[in-house]
């Protein structure tokens, strides 16, 4: 559809824009309550604790994958 010289600059524009609007915002009343009632280490801990899970789910998948094809290509 696009060639590349526009696709770069059209990304670029993208992300600026995007970037934009992530700085507009200036204060965020729900962590500041999160924070005030030491929440927040709960919650960063849940995230955390999603993000391994999903992190080593992948890793064995990988794994499978991997042991898959070896079997595949010795056949």
């Amino acid at each position: 559809m696009f060639n590349s010289s526009v696709k770069k600059p059209l990304f670029a524009v993208l992300l600026f824009v995007a970037a934009q609007s992530v700085y507009a915002q200036e204060k965020v009343e729900m962590a500041d309550g999160l924070r005030s009632n030491g929440k927040i280490y709960v919650v960063v801990a849940v995230l955390a604790v999603i993000f391994i899970g999903l992190l080593l789910f992948l890793i064995n998948i990988d794994r499978k994958v991997s042991r898959l094809e070896k079997e595949n290509q010795k056949q």
